[in-house]
This record gives C-alpha cells, sequence and structure tokens, in this order.
C-alpha cells in the first residue's frame, strides 16, 4: 500500500510537471553516444596537438626533475597544463617556449575547457534558445487552428486541413498525452501537453487567439468542457466538435461548438447505406476522403452568377449558405443567387498535391 502510495504520487508530480508545457517541432539532432564520440575525439585532438607542440620546442622548457623533456614529459605537460592543474615540475623556459604557450596553448587549453563542460553549456544554451523560440511562436502566430485530441480523429482533421494549404506551423495540437505530444512534434506541428478542459493549457496553446478550434476528444463529456471552456476564452472563434453519441449533440452546441460531427451515427449511416447499395456507400465514402475523386467545396459566388438559379450553375451544387441560414439546392428561396452567397458543392478532386512548403525559417535550435 506504501508502494502504490508512493506511485501514485510521483504520477501526480509528473503531471504537474508535464501539464501545460508547449513542445515545438525540432530538428533531427544526433544521437547523444555519437555527439559524446565527437566531443572526446575533439579533445584528444586538442591534447595531441598540444603534446607535439611542446615536443617540438622541448629544448625551450625545463624539467626540475631531469632537467630534459622528451616525448612522455611532452604529453604530461600538456595534460596538465589543459586541465589547468599546473604542477610546476615543467615550465617553459625559454622566451619562445613563453610566447607559445601566451598566443598557443592558452588559446588551446580554453578550448578544451570549453569541450569538457560542453554538456552543462550546451543544456544552458538549449533552455535560453528554446525560450527564444517559444517567444517569436507567441509573437508570431495569429488566426491559427488548435486541435485537442490527435487520435484518429484528429489526425484525419490536420491531414484535411494541410490539404487545403493550412500550414504546419498554423496547428497547435493539445493533447494530455506526452507520447502523443512527441509524435505531433515529430510530425512537424507545435504541440502542448495538458487536459484542455484547463482555461491555463488553452491559453498556453494561444487559444484566444485562434481562427478555429477542432475537438477530437475520446469521451462526449470531455468535448462539452473543452467546448465551454473554449468559447469562454475566445468568442469568435469557430468550434467543431465530433461525439460518439447524437443525444450529447445538442449539449455540445449549448456550450458553444458551432458544428457538431456524430461519429457514431454517421459511421452507421455509412455502413446501412452501403449494405442498401455498395455503389451509393462507395460514393459516400469518397467524398468524406480528401483529395480522390470527389469533393465537398466551399466556395463564394462569382459575379457572373449572381441572379442565376442553382441549376444553373456551372457546379453540382447541393446548399447554399446565405448569412447563417444553409437552404437546400432544391429550397425557393435558394434562387437567385445573391452576391453574398457561398455554394457547398460537388467538384471532381485534383490530384492531391502535397501542400506548399512553409518557406518561414524555422527558428534554429
Amino acid at each position: 500500500m506504501k508502494q502504490h502510495g508512493s506511485d501514485v504520487m510521483a504520477r501526480k508530480a509528473d503531471e504537474r510537471f508535464t501539464n501545460g508545457r508547449i513542445h515545438l517541432p525540432r530538428r533531427v539532432v544526433e544521437r547523444p553516444m555519437r555527439q559524446v564520440a565527437k566531443r572526446l575525439i575533439m579533445a584528444l585532438t586538442v591534447l595531441v596537438a598540444t603534446g607535439l607542440i611542446v615536443y617540438f620546442d622541448r629544448d625551450g622548457y625545463h624539467d626540475n626533475t631531469d632537467n630534459g623533456v622528451d616525448f612522455l614529459d611532452s604529453f604530461y605537460y600538456a595534460t596538465v597544463t589543459l586541465s589547468t592543474t599546473g604542477y610546476g615540475d615543467i615550465v617553459p623556459a625559454s622566451d619562445a617556449a613563453r610566447l607559445v604557450n601566451i598566443f598557443v596553448i592558452t588559446p588551446l587549453r580554453v578550448l578544451f575547457l570549453i569541450i569538457l563542460v560542453g554538456t552543462t553549456l550546451e543544456v544552458l544554451t538549449e533552455r535560453t534558445r528554446e525560450e527564444w523560440r517559444l517567444n517569436r511562436w507567441r509573437s508570431a502566430l495569429r488566426d491559427h487552428t488548435v486541435v485537442v485530441g490527435f487520435g484518429t480523429k484528429g489526425r484525419s482533421a490536420i491531414q484535411t486541413l494541410c490539404a487545403t494549404g493550412l500550414k504546419k506551423m498554423q496547428i497547435v495540437v493539445v493533447d494530455p498525452s506526452n507520447k502523443v505530444i512527441e509524435a505531433a512534434t515529430a510530425e512537424g506541428f507545435v504541440g502542448v501537453v495538458g487536459d484542455a478542459t484547463r482555461s491555463d493549457v488553452l491559453l498556453r496553446a494561444e487559444l484566444q487567439k485562434a481562427r478555429q478550434v477542432v475537438i477530437a476528444t475520446q469521451r462526449d463529456d470531455t468535448a462539452v468542457l473543452v467546448a465551454l471552456t473554449a468559447r469562454q476564452l475566445n468568442r469568435s472563434a469557430k468550434i467543431v466538435a465530433a461525439v460518439r453519441e447524437e443525444e450529447n449533440a445538442p449539449l455540445l452546441r449549448q456550450s458553444g461548438a458551432d458544428a457538431v460531427i456524430t461519429s457514431a451515427s454517421a459511421a452507421g449511416r455509412l455502413l446501412g447505406l452501403s449494405v442498401l447499395s455498395p455503389s451509393a456507400g462507395t460514393v459516400m465514402e469518397d467524398l468524406i476522403q480528401q483529395g480522390s475523386g470527389l469533393d465537398l467545396v466551399e466556395r463564394p459566388v462569382i459575379k457572373a452568377e449572381v441572379g442565376k438559379s442553382v441549376r444553373e450553375t456551372e457546379d453540382l451544387v447541393v446548399s447554399v449558405l446565405r448569412g447563417h441560414r444553409l437552404l437546400a439546392y432544391d429550397d425557393p428561396a435558394a434562387s437567385p443567387l445573391q452576391l453574398t452567397d457561398r455554394l457547398i458543392t460537388i467538384v471532381r478532386a485534383t490530384p492531391s498535391a502535397p501542400p506548399p512548403p512553409d518557406t518561414r525559417p524555422l527558428p534554429q535550435q
């Protein structure tokens, strides 16, 4: 019981430490053992170079023991000099040897010490760089997308957004699992570890400046709490959420979600349609998949279409968005089309080319 209690306390302490932590995408870095090997080789190179310098000028040094400096004495002197031990048994006696110590061996000593304490310096530098990157990221982030949950639904939503040209640095993933966030950052997204029902975690994701929020949590009650918190922090953001059970959809809309997708009923509808008509099920599945076959696209009405009926447009229109009203294609009120309308159309998908690369330089690590 005592061991179990200590394990629970350790897990809670770890959660407090990682909760709300921001993870920026990282470039691929070398393995730690390779970095250590490189430092050892550099240190040995400096040591050998110093020893050879002393040996070639050995006549300018004085050994208090036998008045002669051989090959071993040269490397002994290089070792105690570079490590700043300095026993004083071997000293530079000639002017040339002393000048070499001032202008050559002293810089090598500094370089040797920098290599030895490189790990500590790297940790301090990395913290400074990380803080600088975070500040730069916060100041540049505007109108981004916050995705809560990086499971199957969250990944699919992000893939669709990226296929439309949204840059990866404009997406912030929030998830309570540290491993999930590590996977998200490995794919190039910014991640925040923590419980998205807490306002401080969403504030770290800069949700107050976001344009849209995608809620793809595993539990419906969690989705409701996230929607409430998100709407409280940002009144103008578009919030889209997914729920498992259709009976929870009205509650989620009341919590502030602009659109609610019922995953269980949608999957059931697709299954039933596929049973009745496999071809119709294939078409529906094709519409759901981004970048293949047919796609659903929302676009504005062009000037040439103003005043025409829905059926007179070149595209296959399924709905007309007029203000906050969504009109069916056969609704008499949908025609004639107005310049401020937006059309939901079915078009043939173009081959899905990869989104254009983000040419903005990432903050250096």
